[in-house]
């Protein structure tokens, strides 16, 4: 019998439930998963929010497989005023570095402006709000390591919070972070856009 979660990572802690280094795991959320849980992808130590867990090993293959083009959406705070040239640069793709593979030119994507989301919960080592920032919403379909961090160094603004929201319609809108919370397999298919007969 699978099972199937969705969490809000918090951050800084890694997406995974083992590591040789001392570092704030999955298993150290307050919740009792099922033996062979794992997350679905991952989101690097100092970003936060949605994260699929899952003992069915299938839904990796699926989800992950490179030609399913699967829409992820992220809130980001920057540092500095993002003008519109900048903000079209970061639409048509930018030139990152990918390890393993050098320069890669990353795919046209969603990137607007927007107003900080009321939904969004405090987080230590806030950004000060004096200081000049800007909050972007991302849409992507592709995923590579750090990519979004990378998209926005390329454009001269650093990321100071970067926070998945949605996984297609599956989303975090009204968790805490390390909230856990079980789906059933229809469900979540269904908001993934996935087959269930597959």
């Amino acid at each position: 019998m699978h099972s199937y979660f969705i969490i809000y990572k918090p951050y800084k802690m890694v997406s995974q439930f083992v590591s040789p280094h001392k570092l704030r795991l999955l298993c150290d959320l307050e919740y009792d998963f099922p033996e062979g849980t794992n997350a679905v992808g991952r989101l690097d130590n100092d970003s936060e929010g949605l994260l699929i867990l899952t003992n069915d090993k299938s839904l990796v293959g699926r989800l992950m497989h490179p030609d399913r083009k699967v829409a992820k959406r992220y809130v980001v705070q920057v540092e500095k005023v993002v003008t519109p040239e900048k903000l079209q640069i970061l639409r048509t793709g930018v030139d990152i570095l990918v390890k393993g593979k050098g320069e890669y030119h990353t795919k046209e994507c969603e990137v607007n402006i927007i107003d900080k989301p009321g939904y969004l919960p405090p987080r230590g080592h806030e950004f000060r709000a004096d200081l000049p920032q800007t909050w972007l919403e991302f849409v992507l379909k592709e995923g590579k390591n750090r990519q979004i961090r990378k998209m926005c160094s390329a454009v001269r603004h650093d990321c100071k919070r970067l926070i998945r929201t949605h996984i297609e319609d599956v989303n975090i809108i009204g968790m805490q972070p390390g909230e856990v919370k079980e789906i059933s397999r229809e469900e979540l298919f269904t908001k993934l856009k996935l087959s269930i007969e597959d």
